[in-house]
């Protein structure tokens, strides 16, 4: 198995940082191709992603670590780094499971993943914001897609963090300290969010 979970410990960030509230969508991922003639190394194949996104409201995925960097940067942000995700993922709480609390039964009010059932009602990926925001006001920290974080995995520097689980993964890899990862120049079904400082 790729993932492990973080050591239980007190995070301190130290730099005070806003996130978006949402992932990076396939609309602004368009808008940021169209305006700043940025060319992915792997072409994205649009017929791919609209299987998946078919609205520019859907987050985009088909991403390598390097295109969403580039976009954060041409947003004038960054990728979070991997304790600003936790940090933001935990929406005020501490020492609990999920990113909503420890209850697993009301998962699909916060999370698309793996299946369909009560709130979570898309058998692939959810339009950003579509099911309720952690206690930060930030959406799909869990489900929908992983997003990739700046920070290498570990010391090995083959492969790049994601954090939040995914809409094919199961409760497992919805807990707030579940860690993956995949190497950077992988653009599969990862998605991103942006963070940037005061």
């Amino acid at each position: 198995e790729f993932g492990d979970l973080v050591p239980s410990k007190v995070v301190k960030v130290l730099d005070p940082f806003y996130m978006d509230t949402a992932e990076v969508t396939v609309g602004q991922f368009k808008k940021f191709l169209k305006s700043s003639g940025y060319k992915p190394k792997k072409p994205i194949d649009w017929n791919e992603v609209y299987k998946y996104l078919p609205t520019d409201k859907h987050p985009m995925i088909y991403v390598s670590w390097f295109d969403a960097t580039a976009y954060a940067k041409w947003a004038g942000k960054r990728l979070p780094t991997e304790k600003e995700w936790n940090f933001a993922g935990r929406g005020g709480l501490v020492d609990k499971i999920f990113t909503w609390g420890d209850e697993e039964s009301i998962a699909r009010e916060y999370a698309n993943f793996s299946g369909t059932e009560g709130t979570d009602q898309w058998q692939y990926i959810a339009p950003v914001g579509s099911l309720k925001p952690n206690g930060y006001g930030l959406y799909d920290m869990s489900g929908n897609v992983w997003e990739w974080c700046q920070d290498w995995y570990d010391n090995s520097r083959i492969g790049r963090v994601l954090r939040g689980g995914s809409w094919d993964f199961s409760t497992n890899d919805l807990r707030v300290a579940y860690r993956y990862y995949y190497v950077p120049t992988n653009a599969s079904s990862f998605g991103f969010r942006c963070v940037s400082g005061f």
